[in-house]
């Protein structure tokens, strides 16, 4: 399929970049990307660019998207890859969604020649949506809810995963999950962890000292089905953070959008200005600019 990327983490100022579709070569759902430091060679691109989607497929380009090298994994070929979190063009973490065994974490640390199989659970609620890294040993990945409560699984080794204590942790609602979109419903910053939900209600999951305490807050994303909620959340600014979502099958909803919060995630009003329509994923460019992208279009803030 065609992939559109916007290199948000290049250094030039977003007003002067443009975007451009690049061919990917693959004809299947893209559902994540990841940009990396890649090399400090002259003559070389400092970026390298990972991306993952259904059918087993994992895609990595050495040029900043113009061409691109799909990466095989043994025994993987059927797994829907929903995450992938890059260090550099060696090392990364790719993420399968699905019920179950389906749900698994790997590594590679030789560019995506071999994958070592790091986690996976046999139990049929598991379902993984998101993994987020601070650091190539301090992770988090993020399941629909076992047992009435949103399984949060930790590494700190880079090798070995292990499920968060949740005593601290709001029960789920009935029927209450995550979006495994775009591998952005969960949100890292030092010790804070964020993650938003859908269903019947579109709440933002707050731990701030590294998953041992947690609150929730209700915000106003459109919600009410299984196909909408959050779907994507960032920190900004100091105490702003920045959520985006909607009901991906009416995509053309351009209300209950987009929310905010100025007090950490405490509170939470919709913004002025909504996007287009539905967005799966949204990213904090530099300062207080932010873009939000979606099936029909993107959009741009700047507060």
């Amino acid at each position: 399929m065609r992939l559109l990327l916007l290199l948000l983490l290049l250094s030039a100022p977003l007003e002067a970049q443009w975007w451009k579709v690049e061919t990917s070569g693959i004809d299947t759902n893209l559902r994540s990307v990841s940009v990396a430091r890649a090399s400090h060679a002259k003559g070389a691109s400092p970026w390298v660019v990972w991306a993952s989607g259904s059918n087993g497929v994992i895609l990595k380009s050495a040029d900043e998207g113009e061409t691109w090298k799909r990466l095989h994994m043994a025994g993987g070929e059927a797994l829907d890859f929903r995450g992938i979190v890059a260090f550099n063009a060696t090392t990364a973490y790719v993420m399968s969604s699905g019920e179950g065994p389906r749900s698994r974490i790997y590594k590679t640390t030789d560019g995506g020649e071999t994958w070592d199989l790091q986690y996976t659970n046999k139990r049929k609620e598991f379902f993984l949506d998101s993994i987020a890294c601070l650091s190539e040993t301090h992770c988090f990945a993020l399941s629909d809810p076992i047992d009435g409560k949103f399984l949060l699984l930790r590494t700190t080794d880079s090798e070995h995963w292990s499920p968060l204590p949740s005593g601290n942790m709001p029960a789920a609602l009935p029927r209450e999950g995550a979006f495994a979109a775009s591998n952005t419903c969960l949100a890292l910053s030092g010790q804070e962890i964020f993650f938003g939900t859908g269903g019947p209600a579109a709440r933002v999951f707050r731990s701030p000292d590294s998953g041992r305490t947690w609150t929730v807050a209700e915000t106003p994303i459109a919600h009410s089905n299984a196909s909408s909620g959050i779907f994507s959340i960032t920190r900004g600014n100091e105490q702003q953070v920045v959520v985006v979502g909607g009901d991906y099958q009416d995509p053309q909803r351009a209300s209950g959008i987009a929310a905010f919060s100025r007090d950490g995630g405490n509170s939470w009003q919709l913004s002025a200005e909504q996007p287009g329509g539905y967005r799966s994923a949204v990213a904090r460019v530099k300062d207080s600019l932010l873009a939000a992208v979606g099936p029909n279009g993107e959009d741009l803030s700047h507060d």
